[in-house]
């Protein structure tokens, strides 16, 4: 009897793996009729995803290994839709589905075949950011490719707000997608890696014991600046902040009012985290902090449209604020449980996609906010002008990301270590 329900087993892994397999030849198929036609964005979607099923049946030569033929089909949905239909209006939903399929595939993959360790809600959240992250760089590359090459994929002739609206629905679906998808592929992470893990014997060799790597002393160390100089010029940028909130309440101007009042109210919580959370922060980290929503809060005041690559300069700060926060609290569940462990090379990674997710997530509430004040007849407090601008911001959103993700391991080991002791109590 065991033997009969061993082999029942074994003939549904292998039916299963046959129509995973299925699949992927029909998806290579279609990789191979985009690149014949031209169509190379679909040609580039469909070679990915074919490369990333590939990968664990290449690696451990088992052709069981591929990943299970329901997540392939959310694959293949988007792909047959462009292929055999044409592109409709429900394209670009099942495209960020795939995605998000293909996110967690890659997301089991790394668990099971690297010194990466994810529990599995940590998977689940990372598929979401992936998705949303995804969504960023692909429109970013295609307007690249627009600018560089002379391609119509998102500058077609439209205006600059036409296009920037059908990206900011792309966002929004992109944003439904890997939400929706998170929450039913909690399940299917289990299962799925719960089948790879009976196939490998990772080892922890240099997982989670590779924790007590050495700590590289923080970087207010390696810098000839005195803390009180650093808090001096911090508070001096507070009282500029509530001068130009006075100015914005004399003139009655809502832009400045709200800007200037909500940077100053930014400004003060580190304090309020110290007070409260016991996080204690250096001079330096609330200095970096003021100096973003300082520089905001001038561009917004009239800078942005004086200086042109001011907004550029605030983005590249504010998405490096964005992912120091990213890096310190991750790092602190690294440092807390055995469950995550995330290397340097994949924690630099992770700091892209958190804040690149983070800056879809932005652009899209800067949209609603312009939309609704338009709708209502105010002057927007934030706004966005055009495709280009959107575009721009992402960029150099990705460049303060790189910016935290490279400083990061100095400047924020204090913060990081504060925060894992937090969660231990």
């Amino acid at each position: 009897m065991a033997d009969a329900r061993r082999d029942g087993l074994l003939d549904e892994s292998q039916r299963d793996a046959a129509l995973a397999w299925f699949i992927t030849v029909v998806l290579v198929l279609f990789a191979i009729q985009h690149g014949l036609t031209d169509s190379y964005r679909w040609f580039a979607l469909t070679g990915s995803a074919v490369v990333i099923v590939l990968l664990p049946v290449v690696a451990f030569r088992d052709p069981l290994a591929i990943p299970p033929w329901n997540l392939l089909v959310l694959v293949l949905l988007p792909v047959t839709d462009a292929t055999v239909f044409g592109e409709s209006f429900l394209t670009a939903i099942t495209t960020y589905v795939a995605v998000a399929a293909v996110a967690l595939i890659v997301a089991v993959e790394i668990d099971r075949f690297t010194a990466v360790r994810m529990s599995h809600s940590f998977a689940v959240v990372l598929v979401v950011l992936t998705t949303l992250a995804v969504a960023g760089a692909w429109n970013v590359a295609q307007w690249v490719a627009d600018v560089a090459f002379g391609t119509d994929y998102l500058l077609d002739g439209r205006s600059q707000d036409t296009a920037n609206r059908v990206l900011m629905v792309d966002f929004a679906y992109a944003a439904a997608a890997g939400l929706v998808a998170g929450i039913l592929f909690d399940r299917s992470f289990r299962s799925y890696s719960e089948g790879v893990s009976e196939r490998t014997t990772p080892t922890n060799e240099t997982g989670p014991a590779a924790k007590s790597d050495p700590v590289p002393a923080p970087i207010r160390d390696r810098l000839n600046v005195a803390d009180e100089t650093v808090r001096t010029v911090s508070r001096a940028m507070q009282l500029a902040l509530a001068a130009l909130l006075l100015v914005g309440v004399v003139r009655r101007d809502l832009t400045t009012l709200v800007n200037a009042g909500v940077a100053l109210a930014i400004t003060f919580l580190p304090a309020v985290l110290e007070r409260d959370a016991r996080l204690p922060l250096e001079p330096g980290l609330v200095f970096w902090l003021t100096t973003a929503v300082f520089l905001h809060a001038l561009g917004s005041a009239g800078a942005y449209a004086l200086v042109g690559q001011w907004d550029s300069l605030t983005h590249t700060i504010s998405a490096s604020i964005v992912a120091a926060a990213g890096y310190a609290v991750v790092r602190g569940i690294d440092l807390h449980t055995d469950e995550v462990y995330l290397p340097t090379t994949m924690l630099f990674a992770f700091i892209l996609v958190f804040v690149l997710a983070f800056g879809v997530i932005w652009e899209l509430l800067e949209f609603a906010i312009d939309e609704s004040a338009r709708l209502l007849g105010f002057r927007a407090v934030v706004a966005q002008y055009g495709l280009d601008d959107t575009i721009v911001d992402l960029v150099f959103d990705s460049a303060g990301a790189v910016v935290a993700a490279i400083w990061g391991s100095f400047y924020l080991t204090d913060l990081s270590q504060q925060i894992a002791r937090r969660l231990e109590r």
